[in-house]
């Protein structure tokens, strides 16, 4: 036999308690929409990060570098032919309209100026390329003016590499000017890599590049398979060790990128996790005044009959009402002014990313701040009798 069904407040009752003291209130709004956007910001700096270089890859594409260099591309050089002796000795590469996926490139992280007289030195991330890099990069869309001609001086420009070097939009648009090697170079064209870490690139054709750079070599050659598989790539290097190979898939290099920055992306979630507790205690200390205050009412309704759970349910269902609409003002300021910021790193810049995965995050966290901002302080303020209750000033 089922016992008597617990007695709860009215929904009402504790929906007009949040109105007695809006002082209260704003302050239990704002400390639920900071927590959810620092938990934001951690999240999206992680997705963002993440985003862009997994997205970067391409599932059949393998990466020949030297041999000692698989960490960093920027310190592999590998001879120019490299590209013409794949595509000559390995079939089964993908192909269109008879032309290989084979693309030979340089990456280079260069001191750029925005004029010949400027003594502001800019970090840019350079890749020298080819005509077959459009084939082994799909990603990459020309949106404005045309590719580089070799031997021309001209240059094109990702989305993100103003942000990259520091400079406006604008001061990279088409049929400007950047200097380097003693020469400017003229922006011929725009391009968008979106949710790769060549978005934050300058491309110039790698022919130039090598003049540039003074050199014969590249930095790598990335190709795409289609009947062939990652062992034959293999067995090609192998064979060929007079030109000091090695290969490696696109996806595990960038793997091997996003292990190095996990201790970063530790750092940044410690920090978001201090902080949020920080605003989960002050928004227990907001709670602790406000139920002491109510110290006799509570004992009152215990007197009406009841029950201390049905009293807690109802304080739970205040401080949740008020942390959602805390998490609801924390959320639109996320998306507002958090989402697609950019971010410089090592390689590049990437953007944060706050999609459905990490609005969950922002939500679970307002959540659960709005129970753990009630539950304490509503068990020591119902641990009193009733008649001390009462009595309470």
């Amino acid at each position: 036999m089922k016992g008597p069904r617990m007695r709860l407040l009215p929904f009402d009752y504790g929906v007009r308690n949040l109105g007695r003291s809006p002082a209260r209130l704003a302050a239990t709004v704002l400390a639920s929409a900071l927590v959810v956007c620092l938990v934001l910001a951690a999240a999206s700096f992680v997705r963002g990060m993440a985003r862009s270089l997994v997205v970067t890859t391409d599932s059949s594409n393998v990466i020949l570098l030297a041999a000692g260099s698989e960490e960093s591309l920027e310190r592999s050089q590998i001879p120019g032919n490299t590209a013409s002796l794949l595509a000559a000795d390995l079939p089964g590469i993908k192909t269109r309209l008879g032309v290989p996926y084979v693309s030979p490139e340089i990456e280079a992280a260069l001191i750029v100026r925005a004029d010949r007289d400027s003594r502001d030195e800019l970090r840019a991330m350079i890749r020298g390329f080819a005509p077959e890099a459009f084939l082994v990069h799909p990603r990459v869309q020309v949106v404005e003016g045309r590719i580089p001609r070799p031997g021309k001086d001209e240059i094109m420009v990702g989305g993100l590499a103003p942000e990259m070097m520091g400079l406006p939009d604008e001061r990279l648009r088409i049929g400007s000017k950047l200097w380097f090697d003693n020469r400017p170079w003229t922006v011929a064209g725009r391009f968008r890599a979106i949710g790769t870490v060549m978005d934050a690139e300058v491309w110039v054709p790698y022919t130039d590049l090598q003049v540039a750079t003074k050199r014969d070599t590249v930095s790598c050659v990335v190709v795409t398979l289609d009947d062939a598989d990652f062992s034959d790539v293999d067995a090609f290097t192998k064979q060929r060790f007079d030109l000091g190979l090695v290969a490696i898939r696109e996806s595990e290099y960038y793997s091997s990128i996003m292990k190095f920055y996990k201790p970063v992306h530790a750092m940044i979630w410690i920090t978001a996790i201090l902080i949020a507790s920080a605003g989960v205690l002050g928004g227990l200390n907001t709670m602790y005044a406000a139920f002491a205050a109510r110290i006799r009412e509570l004992g009152m309704l215990q007197s009406l009959g009841y029950s201390r759970p049905a009293i807690v349910a109802s304080l739970v269902q205040e401080s949740l009402l008020a942390a959602s609409a805390g998490t609801l003002l924390g959320s639109a300021v996320g998306l507002w002014f958090i989402d697609g910021l950019a971010v410089r790193f090592s390689m590049g810049v990437f953007q944060l990313v706050i999609d459905y995965r990490v609005l969950l995050f922002g939500v679970i966290a307002g959540v659960i701040m709005g129970i753990v901002g009630a539950l304490p302080p509503a068990w020591r303020c119902l641990r009193r009798p009733i008649t001390e209750a009462l009595k309470a000033a």
